[in-house]
């Protein structure tokens, strides 16, 4: 499963296809085919995303990374995955000067 960070929604297809999750330009395809949902192959954003929790910048990577805690501890409620051992966290953002490379 993986929570990835979607500021705005092409963020997210854009994201996917980067991680190759999906195919460049089959992403669409992929999500209208349910491929990423809750009770599929490779859930992505099961609680929703960040929009979904008003993207509190800032908070926003904590808040993701609670989420899959809760996910191992098998206590995400009706969003929880049955078996879930392995999980990806995606995020990025901040200004360029802020940044370490």
């Amino acid at each position: 499963m993986a929570e990835v960070r979607e500021c705005f929604s092409i963020t997210e297809a854009v994201t996917i296809e980067d991680l190759k999750f999906s195919e460049r330009g089959k992403v669409q395809g992929h999500i209208e085919d349910g491929f990423f949902d809750l009770d599929c192959k490779l859930p992505v954003q099961p609680d929703g995303g960040l929009k979904c929790f008003g993207h509190p910048i800032g908070a926003s990577v904590m808040r993701m990374i609670y989420e899959m805690y809760k996910y191992l501890q098998s206590k995400a409620g009706p969003r929880q995955i049955k078996d879930t051992r392995l999980e990806l966290t995606h995020n990025l953002g901040g200004s360029t000067d802020g940044c370490m490379i």
